[in-house]
């Protein structure tokens, strides 16, 4: 709705303010909008690139131009006829250098699979499946809900080694991340099989949930020991 039009942009945000792409962007055309991940990047005419990252808890907002901004919103863009507003988040910075080092975007319509798969062979084999899943660099988008529905969904464990995974594996819980998050976007009401389920019956098997914090960032990986069992991907695939 703003794009093509100059816009008015205001850091209410102190923290924001400090960054001084108020200052660098007001005025200026914004000729494009690209969503990479939970990244988006705002270019601007003369080749300037906003990139905001939401992280956890932020949100942008189109709303009428004429509609109260209440609070300390991060950013505010203004048009004739609409604002964007920007709450939460704590990335504000004029480059799309970090998002070149991005995998592909699991939310592209369609997402290339393919592309992903040969990301994931690309790192070292023995790093474990849950893990690789939420590097950006190899993958874009995929969060920790995400990351535990898919597994699930496709009955593989966030423990098992890439080098244990056969590219079918990998596809299809790429493939089901995709239709989790693109249902997630329109609307669609996600039942949670096993995030934040510890301790409860799964679903499927009925054996409990368990989880554990994996990977360099010790982010909590969720998972029915029974059905998502290493040793069974094994046989699956060896029968």
């Amino acid at each position: 709705m703003l794009v093509g039009e100059p816009v008015a942009v205001e850091a209410i945000h102190p923290r924001a303010r400090a960054t001084g792409v108020a200052e660098r962007l007001d005025g200026k055309v914004l000729e494009a909008v690209e969503a990479r991940g939970k990244n988006l990047l705002l270019r601007f005419e003369g080749g300037r690139v906003l990139r905001s990252h939401l992280r956890m808890n932020g949100s942008w907002r189109v709303v009428p131009a004429s509609e109260a901004t209440p609070g300390r919103p991060w950013l505010v863009l203004c048009s004739r006829e609409w604002k964007a507003v920007l709450r939460g988040g704590s990335v504000l910075e004029m480059t799309d250098r970090a998002t070149r080092r991005l995998g592909p975007d699991i939310l592209a319509e369609p997402p290339d699979l393919r592309a992903m798969v040969a990301r994931l062979r690309a790192t070292d084999q023995q790093r474990e499946l849950g893990e690789a899943l939420l590097d950006q660099h190899l993958v874009s988008g995929i969060g920790n809900v995400w990351r535990a529905e898919a597994l699930w969904a496709v009955r593989l464990s966030p423990w098992q080694r890439l080098v244990e995974s056969s590219d079918a594996e990998l596809e299809a819980v790429l493939a089901d991340a995709a239709r989790l998050m693109q249902r997630s976007l329109v609307g669609r009401r996600h039942v949670r099989r096993v995030y934040r389920r510890a301790g409860r019956p799964c679903p499927r098997c009925g054996a409990p949930v368990e989880s554990r914090g994996q990977g360099d960032d010790n982010r909590i990986a969720y998972w029915c020991p029974n059905c998502q069992r290493t040793e069974r991907a094994g046989e699956e695939r060896s029968a």
